[in-house]
């Protein structure tokens, strides 16, 4: 196609086989190598940008068949899909468009992507040697109700829902990894096969990874992968841990309730405000002293309510936020504990309780032989100075539920700016976008040491 815009004489999207033919105004644009094909996407201007990552970083080596060479040509789009993204969240169980793009992209990578049941995910098998194991790598791409205040061309379009966890990124990286290890499997390269699960539903309950399971999504599979990104490590570092490497998650909510009445005679009702002050004080702090002190067991209430008038005590109050845990057997025992010690405390006030304990994951604990594999991928992907140590975190992760299943591993993608008031789950998170060709150059790696350490 033709096109004013582009200063290339021919722009069109990468398909597997595909052919140009000579143009006479520029002889060079022919060639029977995809890789000579350009993509119809320019690279984004400002911020910072893979245009200055290097194709090899140091210390590291070359991804094999000249990866490097197409993965270069790929950055501007995978980087402008990120942005598309992230101006177009939208929030758990609602990824349609999304998915939709997603789908998109894989397809005219010559693959042939499947949706989940409710159309708001995707499944994408790359099929390469028949006798070969299958491992799959996981993307999260759901995002937060939170307004997004960054002051950039490609902040969120949608008020109230922004991409605030780095699930943008994750999609952008598998979408590379998909279209570079397609291009294994054309020459027939791939040992294998590499599932591609785009998930939605991460950051509610029940989890989306619970949906992809009940879907087949990991039949057949040996291994699997994750990637999550980490504002706290600088690009080209790779946070690495065997076992728990986040903690478990859980949803609690308390429903409080009595007669109501005048705030001149609470002696006459159930005052609920009071009882609400006690819930949301004392519950945390006794129930942390039911558990071992290295559990870690750390129960916060993120929204409380309670009436509407200065005069009146409410007739209902609510409190509601999350019991996270480090050790698997705490979080066994963990509803029963909070169930006695909410009781305990609000007996003496008279109040009637409800309380709804919502299960949500387990710990993400990293399989020793699947960090190997990463650990390996790392110094091939970005030199040994890549590899970093990281510590639990007390955030939750529904990666952990693929891993009651099969064995793999999570690992910490540095996307780390200067800039401040960067954390995950933050109005004003960002990343440093060169995380993204080196998170693609992690996954390839992965990828295929998984395939050759499992045949």
């Amino acid at each position: 196609m033709r096109s004013d815009h582009y200063r290339n004489d021919v722009a069109q999207r990468h398909r597997r086989r595909s052919r140009l033919s000579a143009v006479p105004e520029d002889p060079s644009v022919s060639s029977d190598r995809e890789f000579d094909v350009t993509s119809a996407l320019t690279l984004p201007t400002g911020s910072l940008l893979a245009s200055s990552w290097p194709e090899t970083p140091s210390g590291s080596q070359p991804l094999p068949f000249e990866l490097d060479h197409l993965l270069a040509l790929r950055v501007p789009g995978l980087i402008a899909t990120r942005r598309h993204i992230h101006s177009h969240p939208e929030l758990s169980g609602e990824e349609f468009e999304t998915a939709s793009l997603i789908a998109r992209e894989l397809s005219l990578a010559g693959l042939r992507p499947r949706m989940l049941p409710k159309g708001n995910g995707v499944v994408c098998d790359i099929d390469g040697r028949p006798d070969g194991p299958v491992i799959a790598l996981r993307a999260d791409i759901d995002a937060l109700p939170l307004t997004d205040v960054k002051d950039v061309p490609y902040r969120s379009t949608v008020d109230g829902v922004c991409h605030a966890c780095g699930h943008d990124v994750h999609t952008a990286v598998l979408l590379g990894v998909g279209m570079l290890l397609a291009q294994l499997a054309d020459i027939g390269e791939l040992p294998g096969r590499v599932r591609l699960i785009f998930q939605p539903a991460e950051e509610i309950l029940p989890c989306g990874s619970l949906e992809v399971i009940e879907a087949g999504g990991l039949d057949d599979v040996v291994q699997i992968f994750a990637l999550h990104c980490d504002p706290n490590l600088p690009v080209g570092k790779v946070g690495l841990r065997v076992g728990p490497i986040t903690a478990a998650a859980d949803n609690v909510t308390v429903r409080l309730t009595g007669p109501g009445g005048h705030t001149a005679r609470p002696h006459l009702t159930v005052d609920l405000v009071d009882a609400l002050g006690r819930l949301i004080t004392e519950v945390p702090a006794l129930v942390s002293r039911r558990v071992p002190a290295n559990s870690g067991l750390l129960l916060v209430f993120g929204h409380a309510s309670a009436g509407t008038r200065y005069n009146v005590i409410p007739s209902e109050a609510c409190a509601s936020g999350t019991l996270r845990v480090m050790d698997r057997d705490t979080w066994e025992q963990a509803p029963k504990i909070v169930a006695q010690v909410v009781q305990d405390v609000i007996a003496p006030t008279g109040a009637t309780v409800d309380l709804e304990y919502l299960r949500g994951r387990p710990p993400v604990s990293n399989d020793s032989r699947a960090i190997d594999v990463l650990t390996a991928a790392t110094v091939e992907a970005l030199g040994p100075e890549g590899v970093a140590e990281t510590p639990q975190s007390m955030g939750g992760e529904d990666f952990s539920w693929y891993l009651e299943y099969v064995p793999g591993a999570l690992a910490r993608l540095g996307v780390g700016r200067s800039a401040p008031n960067i954390d995950l789950h933050r109005a004003s998170f960002d990343v440093d976008e060169r995380a993204i060709p080196a998170g693609v150059r992690l996954m390839v790696q992965t990828a295929l040491r998984a395939l050759a350490a499992v045949r």
